[in-house]
């Protein structure tokens, strides 16, 4: 039996199940997620799109428009608490990326890598063993 990763907004307006694994975990240092999240950086699964279904109300979104590559990623949030719960990307149609601080119990993702890392935190320690790339 496949694994079920649930999770949600803040508030609960907003919920998701995953099944099965993701196909990629990684943290992003980006400046737009330092700015999305109000943190470092943001702990990310992908999965398929097949692999996500969403409940309640409907996500509202925002697009955000790389400077550096001139793509759209969109953060698809909570209309009441903000609470950003799912991405998409143009350069991955089909892919859903979801916060990893959103699952009701997060301590399942094991990140294989960090992206973005020029962006990172002089204080930042990447763990030994993890692939860390300066760009995505």
């Amino acid at each position: 039996m496949e694994p079920v990763h649930e999770g949600g907004c803040v508030c609960g307006a907003i919920r998701y199940r995953a099944t099965g694994q993701p196909a990629l975990a990684q943290a992003c240092h980006c400046t737009f997620c330092q700015r999305r999240t109000g943190s470092a950086f943001a702990p990310l699964a992908a999965f398929k799109e097949a692999q996500v279904e969403l409940s309640g109300a409907t996500p509202s979104h925002y697009d955000h428009v790389s400077d550096e590559s001139g793509r759209w990623v969109r953060s698809h949030f909570c209309g009441v608490c903000g609470t950003s719960v799912l991405i998409t990307l143009e350069r991955n149609p089909g892919v859903r990326v979801i916060p990893g601080g959103t699952f009701d119990d997060p301590r399942w993702i094991k990140l294989s890598r960090h992206i973005w890392a020029r962006s990172a935190h002089d204080w930042i320690v990447f763990p030994i063993g993890v692939d860390v790339r300066e760009k995505a």
